[in-house]
C-alpha cells in the first residue's frame, strides 16, 4: 500500500496542470472529461500559452499562473499534473509534492537518476503519491501479450524483442536533446519490456548514432542488447529518424520460448503459434487462439482513472515512481554504455 491517506473528500480532485504544450491539451480533455476532478489551475513559463490553453477549452482566464509557486498558493490544488519537458520534472514535481500535493508526471521520470532518486524520496517523506505516466500498459492488447508470456503459453522465455522505426518530425526541445531517443522515447519501450516479461534489467551493451539525413542533434538510433533477470535477453532497435514503413508507436514485438512463440505489432491482438508434431526438420506448427482483454480506461485514460482511483484510495498503481526508476534506469545505463562502448550494468 501506498505511504499516504486516501482523498475520502466526495468533492472534486482540485488538479493544477504544469505546462501547456502541445501533449498537454489532450490532458486537459482528458481530466475535462472526468467526474471526479476539476482544473483549477493552468502554468506555463510561457503565460500565452497558459492563456490559449484556457481559451481553447473553455476555461476562465483566472485560473492562468505564471508560476507553479504562486498557482500552488492561490489555486489549492490537491494533485498536479506535469506536462513539462524532462529537465524541468524535478522541479515542478519537488515543489508539488512539498506543497502537499499527489503528482502525476510525463516520462521520463527524471533527466538523472540522482534527480529521480530524490524525487521518490521527497514523494516519501511528503506522504504523497507520485506517479509517472506509462500509457502503453494500459491498453489490451498488451496486456494480453504480457498474460501470454508470463502464463507460459510459449513455455520459458529466453528472447524479447522490439523494433522501433518512426520518421517524427517535432521541432523544439526535442530537436536539439543529445540522446534524444533513448532519454525521451526508448523508456516507453523499456518499461513495455519489464511489463511484458515480467523481468528486471540486470545489464546493457548499447550502440547509439545518428542516421543520414536525420534531423535532430543529438543520436536519433539505437540497438541495445539488455540482459535481464530469468535469463532473459531483451532487445531493442530504435530509430527516431527513419522514414517509411513506420512500426507502430507501440513498437513490434517477438517473444520467444521454449513451446512456442508469441509476435504483436503493437495495434492489433497478439498472435502466437506453436509447433504441433515432433518430427520433421520444420515441425508442423498450429496457430493458438489467445484471450482478448478488454479494458474500460485505454491508454492515457487508463494512466489518469489509476491515479486519481489510488488518490481516493491511498493504494500503489503500478506505475509509482520508486518502480518506474528502473525503466528510467535502462536508459541511463544504454546512454552510458554507448558513451563508453562498454557493457554497463544498470543500478
Amino acid at each position: 500500500m501506498a505511504a499516504f491517506k486516501p482523498f475520502k473528500e466526495t468533492r472534486k480532485l482540485r488538479i493544477l496542470q504544469v505546462g501547456c504544450g502541445g501533449m498537454a491539451q489532450g490532458w486537459v480533455e482528458r481530466t475535462q472529461k472526468r467526474a471526479d476532478a476539476e482544473i483549477v489551475g493552468l502554468v506555463d513559463i510561457r503565460r500565452q500559452a497558459a492563456e490559449e490553453t484556457a481559451a481553447k477549452h473553455g476555461l476562465p482566464p483566472g485560473i492562468v499562473f505564471s508560476t507553479l509557486e504562486e498557482a500552488l498558493e492561490k489555486a489549492k490544488p490537491d494533485a498536479v499534473t506535469d506536462i513539462t519537458v524532462p529537465e524541468a520534472h524535478f522541479g515542478v514535481t519537488t515543489t508539488a509534492l512539498k506543497a502537499g500535493c499527489h503528482v502525476l508526471g510525463e516520462k521520463p521520470l527524471a533527466d538523472s537518476m540522482v534527480h529521480a532518486k530524490e524525487m521518490c524520496k521527497a514523494a516519501k517523506k511528503a506522504k504523497r503519491l507520485y506517479m509517472v505516466t506509462q500509457n502503453r500498459r494500459y491498453m489490451g492488447t498488451i496486456q494480453a501479450f504480457s498474460k501470454a508470456v508470463k502464463d507460459g503459453v510459449i513455455g520459458e522465455v529466453s528472447s524479447l524483442d522490439a523494433d522501433f522505426f518512426i520518421g517524427a518530425h517535432f521541432g523544439g526541445f526535442r530537436d536539439v536533446m543529445d540522446h534524444v531517443l533513448l532519454l525521451d522515447m526508448a523508456i516507453h519501450t523499456f518499461d513495455q519490456a519489464r511489463f511484458i516479461s515480467g523481468c528486471d534489467p540486470v545489464a546493457v551493451y548499447c550502440y547509439e548514432y545518428n542516421p543520414h539525413g536525420s534531423w535532430y542533434k543529438g543520436s536519433a538510433a539505437a540497438l541495445c542488447v539488455f540482459e535481464m533477470t530469468k535469463g532473459v535477453v531483451f532487445t531493442y532497435r530504435g530509430s527516431w529518424a527513419a522514414e517509411g514503413f513506420n512500426t507502430s508507436w507501440e513498437s513490434n514485438w517477438r517473444a520467444v520460448g521454449s513451446k512456442g512463440t508469441v509476435v504483436w505489432d503493437g495495434a492489433a491482438q497478439p498472435k502466437c503459434q506453436r509447433p504441433a508434431g515432433t518430427e520433421g526438420f520444420f515441425r508442423k506448427l498450429e496457430d493458438v487462439t489467445l484471450p482478448e482483454i478488454t479494458v474500460a480506461h485505454g491508454g492515457h485514460e487508463g494512466v489518469l482513472e489509476e491515479f486519481l482511483q489510488c488518490v481516493r484510495k491511498g493504494a500503489t498503481p503500478q506505475t509509482v515512481c520508486d518502480d518506474n526508476t528502473k525503466s528510467l534506469a535502462m536508459c541511463f545505463a544504454a546512454i552510458q554504455s554507448a558513451e563508453t562502448g562498454k557493457r554497463v550494468k544498470v543500478k
